[in-house]
């Protein structure tokens, strides 16, 4: 990074929602994704989904020089009240991406920094996040670690309709 470059690391303005679709579309092409439908088309309803789900997943970008050039979003889910604290959530760090070009420079834990400043400010109970192998060094180094009471499982289908037999 150029110290004389200018970055800023905010929430995305419903305007950049387009950018941020680009920047999607640009991971899944980098991982070798061949998308269903068109670049045009996904930028556009990807940017109606953000719209849409904003109160739920917080977007937040990396600008250069007025370029959305990284991206990340806070998903917060409700949680069920306790006699103790009514109002409860929890998030999840989802889609943090930095282009190439711009990596290894800081962005990307930038960005991390911001959606756990995020999270404390909605008081959210816990942040989790499902990394790449190459970004777990990068959550480890703002706090994240592996909980052995936190665990996953794929979901399937039902083979049957009307409980279990």
């Amino acid at each position: 990074m150029n110290g004389m470059t200018k970055i800023e690391v905010r929430p995305a303005h419903p305007v950049e929602f387009e950018a941020v679709a680009g920047l999607r579309w640009r991971w899944v092409a980098e991982q070798g994704g061949l998308p269903g439908a068109g670049r045009d088309e996904f930028v556009r309803e990807f940017a109606v989904w953000a719209r849409k789900n904003a109160a739920t997943h917080r977007c937040l970008v990396v600008v250069r020089e007025d370029q959305v050039i990284g991206m990340g979003f806070l998903a917060i889910t409700a949680r069920v009240p306790t006699p103790l604290a009514f109002s409860r959530a929890s998030g999840d760090v989802q889609c943090v991406y930095v282009v190439p070009d711009a990596r290894d420079g800081g962005l990307g834990g930038l960005l991390i920094e911001a959606i756990l400043r995020l999270a404390a400010e909605l008081g959210l109970e816990r942040v989790t996040v499902h990394s790449s192998e190459r970004a777990v060094p990068a959550y480890e180094r703002h706090g994240f670690a592996v909980s052995p009471k936190l665990l996953q499982a794929q979901a399937r289908p039902r083979l049957s309709v009307g409980g279990p037999r």
